[in-house]
């Protein structure tokens, strides 16, 4: 997210860089738990995919720092803003005089109302364990523990492991301790797009594929699993392959979000695994491993189709297509297709007046290694931008 940028009339990329995040799609991670209460009792996380950085700073500032974004900020906003006016109501006049200096002069008091008040601010929590990997370098943050390494191969899952447990990590283990599994795994990795809608979602897909399996070995029963997806034609079966694994699969699109994009997430909860699997990255599920399958198969009502005299085709799901149905491994497979965000926050595809004396901020975080700076270094050697080498310039 640079200085300049064809996206710096997006409200939401002006916000980001007001509020120090290092990219807008810090807001849709936001938005995400803000629709689906991701971070509940959550205390290790591992982000797939993480350069720049912008998931993992909002896990560093939630889960380790305690702060609160969205409605939950604004009604802790609130709060501390009633009880500094009920204590200046209550305070005495004394108390609201200020110091006389050594020159005879008032004092101003210039701290702010949460020091003058004594409002402390929320203590950093301990023991929470982040893990961002990426084969991109990426900065510092925080409590977060960065891994350059490739998610689709098995030397990553030790080396995660052992971020995450240092002190009792078992080098013979494939796995999570079940003294310390993951409680969520994130990825918002996404190919670098053609604008070919085919063959973006099924690079797309493969990449979701590589984070799903290295989710498997980490994840503990009941953990949460939070993937980028391109909607196409042929989704649906990725939301029935995801509810093998996962007891609840909802797919979310967060308003910070443009609608003329394709992407959305999978919002996947409850990990149930089938009893006798096995993950691992060096048989991944679909090439070669197979999920053990029960001696009885519990009978489910096929979904049956209708035409009507009108021409309307009507799909029966079954009998249990309610909520209880969907987590009891019914017949329906659909996963329900939710917008996250309040209605009274940016629109993303919408293009808002820039006041007159707005100020170009500069970057909070400028790119660690680009994939474009081998073109800049290139561009310089032959005589800077405009794609102008040193002898054209001097026949000019």
């Amino acid at each position: 997210m640079g200085k300049s940028s064809k996206d710096k009339r997006d409200a939401y990329y002006r916000l980001a860089k007001e509020e120090g995040w290092r990219a807008r799609s810090a807001y849709k991670l936001l938005q995400l738990d803000e629709e689906f209460n991701l971070f509940e009792n959550v205390t290790r996380v591992v982000d797939l995919c993480a350069a720049p950085g912008s998931w993992s700073q909002v896990l560093s500032r939630v889960l380790i720092q305690g702060e609160k974004f969205g409605r939950a900020g604004w009604e802790q906003k609130q709060k501390e803003t009633r009880e500094y006016v009920l204590g200046r109501s209550k305070s005495t006049a004394a108390e609201d005089v200020a110091p006389a200096s050594e020159d005879g002069g008032a004092v101003k008091d210039v701290q702010r109302p949460e020091k003058r008040q004594g409002v402390q601010r929320p203590e950093k929590r301990q023991g929470v364990r982040i893990v961002a990997i990426d084969l991109q370098p990426m900065s510092p943050l925080e409590g977060v523990t960065t891994l350059r390494a490739d998610i689709t191969h098995p030397s990553t899952v030790p080396l995660m492991l052992h971020a995450l447990d240092p002190d009792t990590y078992d080098p013979a283990s494939t796995t999570s301790s079940p003294s310390a599994p993951v409680d969520l795994v994130i990825s918002d990795g996404a190919p670098d797009v053609t604008g070919l809608h085919d063959l973006d979602i099924y690079v797309q897909s493969q990449l979701l594929w590589a984070a799903l399996n290295l989710a498997l070995c980490v994840l503990k029963p009941g953990g949460k699993f939070v993937a980028k997806i391109f909607r196409g034609k042929d989704v649906d079966l990725l939301f029935a392959q995801l509810k093998l694994v996962f007891s609840r699969v909802r797919v979310a699109k967060p308003r910070s979000s443009r609608a003329s994009s394709i992407e959305a997430f999978v919002v996947c909860e409850g990990f149930c695994p089938p009893q006798g699997f096995k993950p691992s990255l060096e048989k991944p599920l679909g090439a070669g491993a197979a999920l053990p399958v029960p001696d009885e198969k519990p009978e489910a009502t096929k979904p049956s189709r209708t035409v009507r005299p009108d021409g309307v085709v009507e799909i029966d799901l079954g009998d249990e297509s309610d909520e209880e149905g969907i987590e009891e491994g019914g017949p329906r497979w659909i996963a329900p297709f939710l917008a996250c965000g309040d209605l009274s926050a940016y629109d993303a595809d919408a293009t808002y007046a820039l006041p007159k004396d707005r100020v170009s901020l500069d970057p909070v975080q400028p790119p660690t290694a680009p994939p474009y700076k081998r073109a800049l270094e290139m561009r310089k050697l032959a005589g800077g931008a405009y794609g102008k080498t040193k002898g054209q310039e001097q026949k000019e």
